[in-house]
């Protein structure tokens, strides 16, 4: 006799193949959305040294 596939082992390892692709493609996402918050941040902060100057710009000219 022949002997019967266990389709069940079969469903649970594509089920946890789904979750890991799930996992990882969730955490890569959370690891963008923090960068790109720490990026934000860093825009707004007025210190920081990439930031542009903001100094009035039109200090440097005199009226004639």
């Amino acid at each position: 006799m022949v002997r019967k596939p266990n389709y069940d082992l079969d469903k649970r390892r594509k089920e946890q193949d789904r979750k890991a692709r799930k996992d990882a493609k969730r955490a890569d996402r959370q690891q963008r959305r923090e960068e790109r918050q720490g990026d934000d941040a860093q825009a707004l902060d007025p210190l920081a040294p990439d930031s542009p100057s903001t100094a009035d710009p039109g200090q440097g000219e005199q009226a004639p």
